[in-house]
């Protein structure tokens, strides 16, 4: 894509396959607006059962969210003239967990980012770029809404709501 179109559906398929103790084997691609194609892991450590071969889910996660914000700040500062010395972006998640018989359950707890940019720019045009990119953020824009996720589950007679 050389230009950005006025409109678009971005979309991401993952299909991942256990291997190992807790490794999960992730073949991602996005399918839309573009195509490109990643390969990832995840593993667990000890607590779970895994091996530590590769980083915890969560850890994809908040590295996700992390690298979405300063993505965008880096893109949206060349589009809104706002020069970057420098950026540094450090991010606490944390979520409640709760023992509930042989298993847990967990609920988020609070979303933190700290962004530090060295700029020339007036704070002015240092706070526009962060508002913008904040909006640009796809994963920051997920967790601001509520999110219905749909689960289902293959049987031998097709797709069955889980």
């Amino acid at each position: 894509m050389t230009q950005m179109p006025a409109e678009a559906i971005v979309q991401f398929d993952c299909h991942g396959t256990a291997v190992g103790k807790m490794r999960n084997e992730l073949d991602i691609h996005m399918v839309q607006p573009s195509e490109e194609h990643f390969q990832m892991a995840s593993d667990e450590g000890p607590f779970h059962g895994g091996d530590a071969t590769a980083p915890p889910p969560l850890a994809l996660f908040v590295g996700a969210l992390t690298g979405c914000i300063m993505t965008q700040i880096r893109a949206f500062a060349k589009r809104l003239g706002v020069t970057l010395n420098d950026l540094q972006v450090d991010t606490r998640v944390q979520w409640n967990w709760k023992a509930v018989g042989r298993v847990y359950e967990t609920a988020p707890r609070s979303f933190e980012i700290d962004v530090t940019i060295d700029s020339p720019d007036s704070i002015e045009k240092v706070l526009e770029l962060v508002e913008t990119a904040k909006k640009g953020c796809f994963l920051e824009q997920t967790l601001g809404v509520k999110n219905t996720i749909h689960h289902r589950i293959k049987t031998a007679d097709g797709w069955l709501d889980a």
